[in-house]
């Protein structure tokens, strides 16, 4: 265990690949593993903290626990699952539990399959064969263990490392094992809370409400204040094994560096060491543990999400106590109906929520999948499951709206430079071969309007470009990406004709009208100015769409039903606020001299004065802003404006006399 451990974290590259707000805690856990091999090492799981529905839990599957000193708890086994019902899950992708294999078996395994694609391609029939040979691999991962069942659902979502007809085998890859005895489990979250089980709870389920390979999820009701909780504890042994595949992974990878570097640009052992990383962050509870305090914090003010608060005091690294989720897992779409949500309503909280993880907070839910995601009874969107988290610089944030105002303006030279800023090719790469093949996949999917428009089939062709470019997916895009399509497809299966883009555009529009931050005025500019021409008809439509946004938003039922919340938010508006917008844009124009310019030829443009446009303007703000108070506003800042003004023109003059 210490040479697997001392070979994994010897290479340099795995301090680049940590966030910098978690190197720190990370690389002291991997020093306290490497200075004591006897000492029981950290461990989580990822699987879901809540039941499908909101139903109370019968008699018949909770444990009663009683006040006394010892537990006493006996665990219900549950029936062996027929060889008919095993073979369903086989074909359906369910792992069934793995085998547990020694290295040398292990890599018998894994090369037999590859010497089996090799004599595919020598005798000429890799093609045909593709799909028998996916579902081959596919239930190879299943059986192999956790480590490589969490590998093939990375590789699902990577398709600069696989093709797409493996991609799509692996994507039915699903973390769903039997659990683990009552005794094991119970006896783990005694030891790691130390106390025995019935002075903490009440009463506990006897059978698990989900399990997967790293773990599973009780349903319980705490003994002190009765509030019902979800238990997290991790399956025992699970993290030698886990540290073994690593080891494997990246000896194997060594192997495949030529290859990774001609096709990729950088090494195989640097994806093992992002796949490691995240791996390993799911070792340890208190890391999912914060993350819940954070999306806590970011959604405090927003009455249309629910985020289940932690209990740390009942936590540790190998158990997690969380508020138990009431509502409708988006795994059963026709419950969400028959209890009278509103499906638009929900679904367009809930595209609003991953926006603003990805652009506003730069903290993304990397594991949306729908049995994560809850529909709660009063119209809100509920999250839970926070162990594997996509953590965005304010510099990837402001480069990814560069992208969406690059598409806007249809500049594909700069959104293939994007890819460069974002980590998707190496520095100094030439972009030129891919620009046709940019602009060629976006006309082709943009050019159907919003109403044929979706992530998919632009995903289904982008993933042909990074397969045929040396294009490289850092780990974080790879969660984003699987995030969003995840999210559309729960949006597809509630109401088959949601448009995604139709709520997305808009809130990206009201961005960038009403966010004060510097960059976002700045990519405003570059969206209204193209070509050195101001873009009348693209202002109306930006307000028209941030108009729209604000009125689903304010009347979305998930607020009529948390009115004293909403009230409290300020994050939720019932008008479209440019107060500080029109300050902002009084400002740039005394100050800024190339703003002045680009605004006063915006007014005269072809020789003619544009008051028609002026006009058309107004009339779409004017019920959204009171124009008396903005003009007393903007004079009360007229001072700082005409000082700002004098220091600027004070600095071009001295300027010019230097020169």
């Amino acid at each position: 265990m210490e040479l697997c451990t001392a070979c994994i974290w010897t290479s340099a590259q795995w301090s680049q690949t940590v966030t910098p707000n978690r190197r720190a805690s990370y690389h002291g856990f991997v020093r306290s593993i490497s200075t004591s091999p006897q000492r029981r090492r950290r461990s989580t799981l990822c699987v879901m903290n809540a039941a499908s529905t909101s139903a109370p839990v019968s008699s018949q599957s909770v444990t009663q626990l009683p006040r006394s000193s010892g537990s006493g708890l006996k665990s219900i086994s549950s029936n062996k699952p027929s060889s008919a019902m095993e073979q369903l899950d086989i074909e359906r992708g369910v792992c069934i539990p793995f085998r547990k294999y020694t290295p040398e078996m292990i890599i018998w395994k894994l090369g037999f399959y590859w010497s089996s694609l090799m004599y595919d391609f020598l005798v000429g029939r890799d093609e045909e064969i593709v799909p028998y040979r996916a579902r081959q691999l596919r239930n190879l991962l299943c059986d192999l263990g956790p480590s490589f069942i969490k590998a093939g659902q990375v590789l699902a979502n990577r398709p600069d490392i696989i093709r797409e007809d493996y991609m799509n085998e692996l994507c039915i890859l699903q973390d769903d094992v039997p659990p683990v005895p009552n005794q094991v489990a119970f006896a783990i979250i005694e030891e790691e809370l130390g106390q025995p089980l019935e002075r903490l709870f009440s009463k506990i389920s006897s059978e698990t409400i989900a399990a997967a390979s790293l773990g599973q999820v009780y349903r319980a009701t705490l003994r002190e204040t009765g509030e019902d909780v979800a238990i997290k504890v991790q399956r025992p042994g699970i993290e030698p094994i886990i540290y073994r595949d690593l080891f494997l992974f990246r000896t194997l990878a060594s192997f495949l560096n030529g290859i990774s570097l001609q096709k990729l640009g950088c090494n195989a052992e640097l994806i093992v060491d992002e796949f490691g990383e995240k791996l390993l962050e799911e070792l340890d509870y208190t890391l999912e543990a914060t993350n819940i305090e954070d999306f806590l914090e970011n959604f405090k003010d927003d009455p249309t999400v629910k985020i289940p608060q932690v209990y740390k005091q009942l936590s540790g690294s190998r158990v997690l106590v969380m508020e138990w989720i009431d509502g409708i897992r988006c795994t059963n779409p026709q419950a969400i109906k028959e209890a009278g949500i509103d499906v638009e309503g929900f679904l367009t909280v809930g595209v609003s929520a991953a926006l603003r993880q990805l652009l506003e907070f730069g903290l993304f839910h990397g594991g949306p999948h729908p049995g994560n995601i809850f529909a709660m009874r009063d119209g809100r969107i509920a999250y839970v499951d926070f162990d594997n988290v996509a953590v965005l610089s304010q510099q990837n944030k402001q480069i990814l709206i560069d992208a969406v105002v690059h598409a806007v303006n249809e500049d594909y030279a700069e959104m293939a430079n994007d890819f460069t800023r974002l980590g998707f090719l190496p520095s100094g790469t030439d972009v030129a071969p891919i620009i046709p093949a940019l602009e060629a996949i976006w006309q082709n999917s943009a050019g159907k309007g919003l109403a044929d428009f979706n992530f998919r089939s632009v995903t289904g062709k982008f993933n042909q470009l990074v397969y045929n470019y040396p294009i490289r997916i850092p780990e974080r895009f790879s969660l984003v990406i699987r995030s969003l399509l995840t999210q559309e497809g729960i949006c597809f299966t509630l109401k088959p004709d949601f448009k995604f883009l139709e709520v997305a555009y808009p809130y990206v529009a009201k961005r960038l009208l009403t966010d004060p931050n510097p960059a976002l005025r700045e990519r405003l500019i570059q969206v209204l100015f193209k070509d050195g021409a101001f873009q009348w008809k693209r202002l109306e439509n930006l307000i028209v769409l941030a108009k729209e946004y604000v009125s689903k938003m304010s009347s979305n039922p998930a607020l009529k039903k948390n009115s004293s919340q909403a009230v409290r938010s300020q994050q939720l508006e019932s008008k479209l606020d440019l107060t500080e917008t029109i300050k902002d844009g009084a400002r740039m124009f005394f100050i800024d001299a190339g703003i002045r310019r680009q605004l006063i030829l915006a007014f005269t443009e072809d020789s003619k004065l544009h008051v028609e446009e002026l006009v058309d303007v107004y009339r779409l703000v004017e019920d959204q802003i009171d124009m008396p108070s903005v003009a007393l506003e903007v004079l009360q800042d007229l001072p700082s404006v005409v000082r700002d003004f004098m220091l600027s023109w004070s600095d071009s003059i001295l300027s010019d006399r230097r020169y």
